[in-house]
């Protein structure tokens, strides 16, 4: 078994720690009782019932070694390489998925780390049909995910191929940044008809969010749904497509 960057698992895995919210829930509803450790910030299945080890960026090495694992799940975009060395150092095999670019990708890289837990889950063949078809373009957005700066999604996202397959496409998708920092006048002077909150990172609301953009529609959406590869895409399609609409009708 070999995870994304190429590095060698060899098996049983039968105690697993996550360092992925989206990971966390895809393995947690995947391969039950697997998962021994999450991160705080680790919120789905809502009846997750786990150890935390802190933060994703920040994890508590010696939190993860008391539980033991077999396997801790990593990602080159949510988790430090210092800690993955250090998790390696200890004797703890870590498996490191890449950053996925589209939602295909976010797929088949999330099956093939089911499958090294012995896990072929049907929520996979789902996700893989209701992602399949790209809608015709009806509008452009700027996505923030972050302010104080502001943090927008760039090019070679998750969260931007998500939007393209719903027929928004992303004002920042060629920026030489995956993340851009722009200035909110600049946010506001781009040809977006529309802006795209999320809940999370940051967690834009009606209150705090479309105030900031007057000349732009808005449509607040669970950031789950948009940033998250694992048994959520079943139900995100169908739920995003639904706030966009309203927010251009």
């Amino acid at each position: 078994m070999r995870d994304d960057l190429g590095t060698e698992v060899t098996g049983p895995v039968t105690r697993v720690v996550s360092l992925v919210p989206s990971l966390t829930e895809a393995v947690a509803v995947s391969a039950p009782g697997v998962l021994v450790g999450a991160t705080d910030y680790c919120t789905h299945p809502s009846t997750l019932d786990v150890p935390r080890v802190g933060g994703s960026k920040f994890p508590t090495v010696a939190a993860i070694e008391e539980l033991r694992p077999d396997l801790v799940v990593a990602n080159t975009e949510e988790n430090r390489l210092a800690d993955v060395e250090a998790l390696r150092a200890a004797g703890i095999a870590v498996w490191v998925m890449e950053a996925p670019v589209s939602v295909p990708a976010g797929i088949e890289s999330t099956a093939r780390l089911l499958a090294a837990l012995g896990a072929e889950p049907a929520w996979l063949g789902e996700a893989r049909e209701v992602w399949a078809s790209t809608a015709p373009v009806r509008a452009a957005a700027v996505v923030p995910v972050w302010r104080k700066p502001w943090v927008v999604v760039g090019r070679d996202t998750f969260a931007g191929d998500v939007l393209r397959r719903l027929g928004v496409v992303n004002a920042y998708a060629e920026h030489a940044d995956r993340y851009p920092r722009p200035s909110l006048d600049e946010l506001n002077a781009t040809s977006a008809d529309l802006v795209v909150l999320p809940d999370e990172p940051y967690a834009f609301t009606a209150d705090d969010g479309p105030g900031f953009f007057p000349g732009k529609r808005a449509a607040l959406v669970v950031g789950r749904y948009l940033t998250w590869y694992g048994p959520s895409l079943v139900e995100a399609r169908t739920e995003l497509d639904r706030a966009i609409t309203a927010a251009l009708t």
